[in-house]
């Protein structure tokens, strides 16, 4: 699901900022951005955030504002010496070649905050990074709890539909036989009961939906315990639709009357509609 969160914290090495921001996804999938001071962190960093996170696509930024003393910056001459190198190799074959000293220091690298105790601030940056991710986790929380109820009044109003469903029932079975006496008492001819009972009870057979109702009732109550879950549940909510889809589609093709037929359209409406949701969801 979206969410944002971000922190910074003034370190002896300068200002180390944060920022977490996650859009949908069926997976994990974090993406990463680090000062060159930082990269050492970043296995560290994924396993936290996969501890704490399960599902979404996240990018994590962090940035490192130095000082603005001079004397607080310091240049990197090992990286210096290979640039060196390079630049020589080339130089007979780019003899007009040219390299400004502006761009020389902005090279990734070459000129950092001065660090002199790296292990100390990486202690810093994670220590961040967990004050970052418990904000992150928490605007989900309040985001997933919105997202719970509005899916919750959705699924009780398939509820409801099943039920009224079920209660026409009886009616729709006393329709039905009443439309064959009609017919049998078109054609003028006498019918043996017994057979006029089995075609009633072939045709009853063919629109019964006890079963799809029962099982969609049963799909009603699990959803609703999986909503009180606070292990991540989008998977299983994925799977429980595609269950209420298939009870929908059977009620609508053993449909025999247009309010049953309209009800499945309105529960397919609101499968839909709970489906979006769970994209949305961990």
């Amino acid at each position: 699901m979206t969410a944002f969160a971000s922190g910074e914290r003034t370190t002896p090495w300068g200002t180390l900022a944060c920022e977490l921001r996650s859009v949908n996804h069926r997976f994990l999938e974090v993406g990463m951005r680090l000062p060159d001071e930082l990269r050492a962190l970043e296995p560290a960093m994924r396993e936290r955030i996969a501890a704490r996170v399960s599902r979404g696509k996240l990018d994590l930024g962090f940035r490192l504002r130095s000082p603005e003393a001079v004397d607080a910056l310091q240049l990197d001459t090992a990286v210096v010496d290979r640039l060196a190198g390079i630049a020589g190799e080339l130089q007979s074959r780019f003899p007009a070649m040219r390299i400004e000293f502006t761009e020389l220091l902005a090279f990734p690298g070459v000129l950092g905050a001065r660090a002199s105790d790296p292990a100390a601030l990486h202690a810093e940056a994670l220590s961040l990074l967990e004050a970052v991710l418990a904000d992150f986790v928490a605007s989900r929380e309040r985001e997933g709890a919105n997202l719970a109820a509005v899916m919750g009044e959705r699924v009780e109003a398939i509820a409801r539909i099943a039920a009224e469903v079920r209660a026409l029932m009886p009616d729709i079975r006393a329709a039905l036989r009443q439309k064959l006496e009609a017919r049998l008492a078109d054609l003028g001819q006498a019918v043996d009961p017994g057979r006029f009972e089995q075609e009633l009870v072939i045709g009853l057979q063919k629109l019964d939906v006890d079963e799809e109702l029962d099982r969609l009732e049963s799909h009603v109550a699990e959803f609703r315990r999986v909503l009180t879950q606070r292990e991540p549940v989008g998977r299983r909510m994925d799977f429980l639709l595609q269950e209420f889809n298939r009870e929908a589609n059977t009620l609508g093709s053993k449909s025999v009357d247009a309010r049953t037929s309209a009800a499945s359209v309105e529960l397919k409406v609101l499968i839909d509609q709970v489906r979006e949701q769970i994209q949305n969801i961990e």
